[in-house]
């Protein structure tokens, strides 16, 4: 996995415009939409019981999103994911929160337990909640790194739970319990507007819906994403997160494959 790699990842993404069906929050629904078609997929978003199946079935990508919960929304996840699975759909699938409330935990993990997931992304508090290590703190649904080795983290995460973690903060790590990638691009007004992880874990999606190494998938996705983010900077850094969001949108959509193999800053470390 390599830098390059990466930029043929994004390629692939616009010359498949993959279907990625979100169901996610409905604070960042517009933006993850509007991301999504900047960068070259076909969003949707069916939350309804009666047709979330249905759409999980014919998409690229399911991506689940646990920002705004209800038990309805849950039960749909759920019938969507079961949907995705039976159609060899990827599902990626987005924790937020997790750990800040029992009733955000419990869906949490009645998803993971009914849902064969191909990649969870969360910052580290909510990953570390999930997988069972509690000794991460978390406060609301806007958790940091609190301490403790995040590679490790990933890697036993992955490892418990099957599955392809990817652990956003400063540095982002991508582990499949074997594997492990950190990932040194993004900038920090990413941490300035609301629903940048959200928007990432649908890239994700994306990227899954076009390359079938899950893995690789993930690191080119939180790469290109980053990527996109330092451009945006550059252009709006001076003008505050406003601007930057409206950028990152722009430079998603005008990232080149040259400049995406060109940024990307992909550290292996572990080796099979």
């Amino acid at each position: 996995m390599d830098a390059q790699t990466a930029a043929q990842h994004l390629s692939k993404v616009r010359d498949q415009n993959p279907l990625v069906h979100s169901i996610t929050n409905n604070v960042v629904t517009n933006f993850t939409a509007n991301g999504l078609l900047a960068l070259g997929a076909s969003p949707v978003m069916a939350y309804a019981i009666e047709e979330a199946a249905d759409m999980a079935k014919i998409a690229g990508a399911l991506v689940l999103n646990i920002g705004t919960l209800s038990s309805a929304s849950v039960e749909a996840m759920i019938a969507a994911g079961k949907s995705a699975n039976e159609n060899g759909v990827p599902v990626i699938f987005d924790p937020v929160g997790a750990g800040a409330t029992p009733f955000r935990t419990a869906s949490a993990s009645k998803i993971i337990q009914e849902v064969r997931l191909s990649v969870i992304r969360g910052n580290a508090a909510e990953i570390a909640n999930i997988a069972g290590a509690p000794d991460w703190k978390i406060k609301g649904v806007d958790a940091g790194e609190a301490g403790g080795d995040v590679v490790q983290l990933a890697k036993t995460a992955a490892s418990r739970m099957k599955t392809v973690i990817a652990i956003t903060g400063k540095t982002d790590v991508i582990s499949d319990g074997t594997d492990t990638y950190a990932v040194h691009n993004g900038d920090k007004l990413l941490t300035k507007v609301t629903g940048a992880g959200c928007l990432l874990t649908s890239v994700i999606g994306a990227f899954c819906a076009a390359e079938k190494d899950v893995l690789q998938a993930a690191v080119s996705a939180v790469s290109v994403y980053g990527s996109a983010a330092q451009l945006a900077a550059l252009d709006t850094s001076h003008k505050g997160p406003g601007s930057f969001q409206i950028e990152l949108l722009n430079k998603l959509a005008s990232i080149s494959e040259q400049e995406a193999a060109e940024l990307a800053a992909i550290e292996r470390v572990t080796e099979k």
